[in-house]
């Protein structure tokens, strides 16, 4: 797959990694090689955008500073260190990760991306960022930016939503990657990626590798890399129901499995759950909300619907669209229902997904 001569290689890397000894980016994570504070890092940045990370990132170095504070920390100190950042499953397993290194590991961590690897929740490119930044194995870590930046490069043209792309792609780094200074060759990819070689607008004119980029040079940048289209996320529609039982809000926590699994949210009802005709009111929409509320949860609501546009919230998978009503409920045993009241000063302390966050904005916006 390489055809680069031994020399231009060298160019390659001399001329990346002089580049980022001048303007790599000074992230709280670079401040060590510590393997904790690379993988916490790694984690977090998985979907999610490097401005975004860095608060959470220091206030989760705060919260849990060792991999002992991790696997000791209360579930739901862990969810709430975590929430915004959406895919609740990866803190988890980084919990579970950390409870298996200090059981079957001393709390040492493995220097080899083979035997990281074999850690809860950590894959091959987390392990490759792990092995190289920490303990300088001269392996890849191929991530969506490493992906784009040498798809660009070579011209390869292997479609990276295939499983077995990787392989390709992991083969033509370790080809290109330094043996000195691995962990900053694959930092310096990811800086290369947020930056002169962004997915829809690069700014490759101006990049420090801008001769070594042959779709650049051919003008196809943009057609790098292939990737098969997702399909479109499964529209879901809901009904959130804001309110009180007395003074205090009524919040429902979500199931142990499945989507936003023991996260805090206002009651939220499937309508496909609610005996509604497609062309339902809105005081139908009540009428059936009110029904179920009894019907399941053996409560008593008095509801009414928020002059709001409905909130949208997309997963990977599911499209939720959420319109909201808003009431009171008679106080009554909560043997039925899947949660609790919550004092306004207290729900602050609650793990919430970024969906509960825009129906409380949706809600208060209406509140004048």
């Amino acid at each position: 797959m390489i055809e680069w001569p031994p020399e231009k290689i060298k160019d390659f890397q001399t001329t990346l990694l002089n580049w980022y000894d001048d303007a790599g980016r000074d992230l709280p994570w670079r401040q060590d090689h510590e393997p904790y504070h690379v993988w916490v890092s790694e984690i977090m940045l998985q979907q999610t955008q490097v401005q975004t990370v860095i608060p959470y990132y220091q206030r989760f170095m705060k919260w849990f500073p060792t991999v002992t504070a991790l696997a000791q920390a209360p579930e739901e100190r862990l969810l709430k260190a975590w929430e915004g950042l959406g895919y609740y499953s990866r803190v988890r397993n980084m919990q579970r990760c950390a409870r298996q290194l200090l059981a079957d590991y001393d709390g040492q961590w493995p220097q080899t991306a083979a035997e990281l690897s074999d850690l809860i929740g950590i894959g091959p490119y987390t392990a490759g960022a792990i092995a190289s930044i920490a303990f300088n194995e001269p392996v890849p870590a191929v991530d969506g930016n490493a992906y784009r930046v040498f798809s660009r490069l070579l011209e390869i043209d292997a479609d990276i939503t295939k499983p077995g792309t990787r392989e390709i792609f992991e083969d033509v780094i370790s080809q290109l990657i330094s043996k000195e200074r691995p962990g900053d060759f694959n930092q310096a990819i990811m800086d290369l990626g947020a930056s002169y070689m962004t997915a829809r607008q690069p700014d490759t004119a101006h990049s420090p590798v801008k001769r070594f980029n042959q779709a650049y040079l051919d003008g196809k940048e943009l057609d790098y890399p292939v990737r098969t289209k997702k399909p479109r996320p499964q529209p879901i529609d809901y009904v959130a129901v804001v309110t009180k039982m007395g003074p205090d809000w009524l919040m429902a926590q979500r199931s142990s499995k499945g989507m936003l699994a023991n996260l805090w949210t206002v009651p939220l009802i499937k309508l496909s759950d609610l005996d509604l005709a497609e062309d339902y009111t809105v005081n139908e929409l009540i009428t059936a909300t009110v029904a179920y509320f009894k019907r399941d949860y053996q409560l008593d609501l008095t509801a009414e619907a928020l002059a709001v546009r409905p909130v949208t919230h997309t997963f990977t998978h599911q499209k939720w669209t959420i319109q909201l009503l808003t009431g009171q409920v008679v106080p009554a045993d909560l043997a039925f229902f899947a949660g609790k009241t919550v004092s306004a000063t207290a729900l602050a302390q609650l793990p919430m997904p970024k969906v509960q966050t825009k129906i409380w904005d949706r809600y208060h916006s209406s509140q004048g």
